[in-house]
């Protein structure tokens, strides 16, 4: 494919992943709720999903699986009857897991309930209240400051009660039982870079990967934030020591440059393979224990190989957690090439190896098997650069991912050209079986039998 025929691909998977993300932006999702079911309906449309239900009450290590919350409408209104703060314009109005309530106030108690931003008069702030029974509303600076004094009425229809937290899980069978897992937020209400970008890139990954054979196993959890993983986690603990490598993926369609956040180790093979995935078209931070669900798959209990792929990262762009973290925020652009990034995370998962050179003193003369071309040049094309790196570098010591971070030159790239000159006899993968010589010498004086494998 030319550059111009995988650009006009990159941006039409763009659209497509805008598209879907929109689809699941006007959503009202929390920790629990029919938000979360019916956004992992959408999801289930495009990928065969098992929805998992958690009873309240359920213990998850040092947390419990909370009520279950769901809402109808909630509204301040003025002195004169209007609804002046309306769930029903914007889902980010009222404080999420807000109690029901239905009381008459003056402005004073009124803005004692009502968070804003008065830095961005004109950005409505997202606001939780999870684990302590309250209610609160918020608005934008500006519509706050024009209250007049006078009576208001503050409704929240709401339900708090005994029912589930849900998420949705999905498995690709690969050749091994080693897992990857990939694992996405689902609780936050219309906001588009968080997350409805993360889950429209984690929906279209798990498409991509199933088209073909895999030699690992994929599973892909769609699940609330924090107490969504540590649920997930509390009912897995016995599949944890099949989890060979993983990635959190969240906040993946603004502007920002792409960004890979290190496991706790920092040194696991995950590590390496999102900063090669993330080189020259984004950065690479340490861990820290503030961020998302890496918090709770690295802790020291579980401590597993999983960091974290972001463009900004949380609190990292102004628009964070407010009404203009939006669908004109994040762009097809971004979201294509969040997606190119992670397949190409998957690529170096499947495919790196180390190599043998088969030919090793000097270069082999690559011209004669028809790897090089017929008239030099002042320098080697690409192709024949990712020749002579893999040969120089393939003495069974250095993998495709080592190669790549010292070359420079893509994984892609050196995995063709490893592929070409294993076919050309001057390269074997490490680990792989010789093939039988007929004829040979040297097995006949060791009694082996001819064609027999080694």
């Amino acid at each position: 494919m030319n550059d111009g025929a995988a650009a006009a691909q990159d941006l039409a998977e763009g659209r497509e992943l805008h598209a879907f993300a929109s689809r699941l932006f006007p959503i009202c999702r929390s920790i629990t709720g029919n938000g979360v079911r019916e956004t992992l309906r959408l999801i289930g449309e495009r990928v065969p999903l098992v929805r998992h239900e958690v009873p309240s009450g359920t213990r998850v290590f040092d947390w419990e699986v909370p009520l279950e919350w769901n809402i109808e409408d909630a509204a301040i209104v003025d002195p004169d009857g209007r609804r002046v703060v309306d769930f029903a314009r914007h889902n980010l109005h009222v404080v999420s897991y807000s109690e029901p309530t239905d009381a008459v106030l003056d402005l004073p108690q009124v803005l004692q309930r009502l968070h804003a931003l008065p830095e961005t008069p004109d950005w409505i702030p997202y606001r939780t209240s999870y684990y302590q029974r309250s209610w609160g509303f918020c608005t934008t600076a500006r519509e706050r400051d024009a209250l007049r004094p006078g009576r208001y009425r503050a409704q929240v229809k709401s339900s708090l009660a005994r029912g589930s937290l849900t998420y949705g899980e999905l498995v690709v069978p690969g050749r091994s039982r080693d897992e990857v897992l990939f694992f996405t937020h689902v609780c936050h209400p219309s906001l588009a870079n968080d997350n409805t970008s993360g889950m429209a890139v984690a929906t279209a990954l798990a498409e991509w990967i199933a088209k073909e054979p895999r030699r690992y196993s994929y599973r892909f959890v769609f699940a609330p934030g924090t107490i969504g993983s540590l649920t997930w986690l509390a009912r897995n603990e016995r599949r944890l020591k099949h989890i060979r490598h993983g990635l959190v993926l969240g906040l993946l369609g603004d502007p920002g440059a792409l960004t890979y956040k290190r496991s706790r180790d920092e040194d696991r093979p995950i590590d390496a393979i999102g900063a090669c995935a993330v080189s020259g078209r984004g950065s690479t931070v340490g861990f820290s224990p503030y961020g998302y669900d890496e918090r709770q798959l690295c802790s020291p209990g579980f401590n597993l190989p999983v960091g974290r792929l972001t463009r900004s990262v949380n609190g990292g762009y102004p628009e964070y957690h407010t009404s203009a973290d939006n669908l004109s925020l994040i762009t097809a652009s971004a979201l294509a090439e969040s997606l190119g990034a992670c397949r190409d995370i998957v690529e170096m998962i499947e495919h790196d190896g180390r190599y043998r050179n088969l030919s090793p003193k000097g270069e082999p003369r690559l011209g004669k098997r028809g790897l090089y071309g017929a008239v030099g040049g002042r320098h080697p094309g690409r192709r024949e650069e990712a020749f002579l790196w893999v040969l120089n570098q393939s003495d069974g010591r250095h993998s495709l991912l080592d190669i790549a971070r010292r070359s420079g030159l893509a994984f892609r790239e050196l995995r063709a050209a490893a592929g070409e000159l294993e076919s050309a006899g001057l390269l074997r993968r490490v680990g792989a079986r010789a093939p039988s010589v007929k004829g040979s010498t040297a097995r006949r004086r060791r009694g082996t039998r001819i064609g027999r494998k080694p």
